[in-house]
């Protein structure tokens, strides 16, 4: 017995040192067994020693690496073989596709997000005060978040522009190539002159606006504490409104963090009402002044958006081959496997990009569209025209839901952000 090679191995695989039963989960075993039928763990009765540590802990690495490599190669030179192969129980080759995908998500998106300049947006809010910008007649009103139109400078910029063309034609008449078109320029100043006049109005006009929220503002300003009393005696979507617009304008003025500091400074009731609208105000003001870190932070969340979105549309998959042997899972499956190589594609296009500073996507996007036609025919076996019209109809359902999930996620994300 000593000399069947086939069950020797060196170190704590011995066969001196196999055991007839399993240390981990008590299974009965075979002096030849090398592993638990059950748990899978060597059948050693040796002590660990610190080599034997390092063995085991280099084996999983390569035996990772072996199984990452192989689901990589199959991903990429062998479109819709390597879902095949795993529905039909070949699965210890290949790591685990819903695994798998989810780290390249993280992946993807952590490079994307480290690659991308949305950190800047956070610093030009911040710029974005109620300056006059180059002499231009608009300004931004940081306290009303409004375009206003600065009627002084508008007059004066209208005066130096006549001032001008009534100098040109006093110092050099000729300079404009004849007084017709000194004429012909004065005609168009006087047309300018006339719109200007016109956003003239329109500034009055949003001025009125403008002071009509300054009363109510003002209404607010002299008894905070007797005005959201006020609200509380309303109800439906015009009282949240109002208790939104009360906490939006305090949580700016008097540096507001939440609603615990709300409550105790303004006497509020801790209702879910007040809360909802408090929370809704903070997260629109912390998108406004922060949008690189809100971007950042949505972004951040797709890959866990992803899990919710492909169960979704694997339904549409499974509905266009409904006649096909195969069942939701195989067809999730599939989903997941061609979702993975669209992230490394994704991901060798950033790399690209970062290196050599071009732009790539296109040109991965095309190799994917013809890697996901071929999956298809592979995997579900049918022909050139069924596989083509089906294709389109499913990455048309693709493109729908995937922008609806991200408006979704976005939009949800402007009301939640803290």
């Amino acid at each position: 017995m000593g000399k069947k090679d086939g069950l020797i191995t060196k170190g704590r695989y011995e066969l001196k040192f196999r055991g007839v039963e399993c240390l981990n989960c008590g299974h009965p075993l075979d002096i030849s067994d090398k592993y638990c039928p059950n748990c899978s763990q060597a059948n050693s009765t040796k002590k660990l020693t610190l080599k034997d540590f390092f063995d085991e802990f280099f084996s999983g690495l390569i035996n990772y690496d072996s199984k990452l490599l192989k689901t990589l190669y199959a991903l990429l030179l062998r479109p819709g073989r390597i879902t095949k192969d795993y529905v039909n129980g070949k699965r210890v080759t290949y790591t685990n596709p819903f695994r798998f995908l989810l780290s390249l998500a993280f992946f993807y998106f952590l490079m994307f997000t480290y690659n991308s300049r949305f950190d800047d947006w956070d610093q030009a809010a911040k710029n974005f005060d109620g300056t006059i910008y180059n002499g231009s007649p608009f300004k931004f009103n940081t306290d009303s978040g409004a375009i206003e139109l600065d009627s002084l400078e508008l007059e004066k910029q209208t005066e130096v522009t006549q001032k001008t063309i009534d100098s040109l034609k006093k110092v050099n008449p000729g300079i404009m190539i004849g007084f017709n078109k000194l004429d012909s320029l004065e005609n168009d100043d006087q047309k300018l002159t006339s719109k200007l006049k016109n956003l003239d109005s329109l500034g009055v006009f949003m001025k009125d606006l403008q002071d009509k929220e300054r009363k109510k503002d003002s209404l607010m300003n002299a008894d905070p504490k007797a005005y959201f009393k006020t609200l509380e005696n309303k109800s439906g979507m015009d009282a949240f409104s109002k208790k939104a617009e009360f906490f939006g304008l305090y949580i700016k003025k008097d540096t507001l963090f939440n609603f615990e500091q709300a409550m105790a400074k303004y006497d509020i009731e801790e209702t879910t009402t007040n809360k909802m609208a408090f929370n809704f105000s903070n997260s629109i003001w912390k998108v406004v002044s922060e949008p690189g870190s809100w971007v950042n932070e949505t972004i951040s969340k797709l890959p866990f958006v992803i899990f919710f979105f492909m169960p979704v549309f694997t339904l549409f998959i499974s509905l266009v081959y409904i006649r096909n042997k195969y069942t939701y899972t195989d067809h999730l499956i599939f989903s997941f496997h061609n979702q993975s190589l669209l992230f490394i594609l994704l991901i060798l296009s950033l790399t690209l990009d970062t290196v050599f500073n071009i732009d790539s996507a296109g040109i991965f996007l095309l190799i994917f569209a013809f890697y996901l036609y071929k999956a298809m025919r592979k995997f579900y076996g049918q022909g050139r025209f069924k596989t083509i019209v089906k294709y389109i109809f499913l990455n048309t359902v693709f493109m729908i839901l995937a922008f609806f999930t991200i408006l979704l996620t976005f939009t949800g994300s402007v009301f939640t952000y803290n």
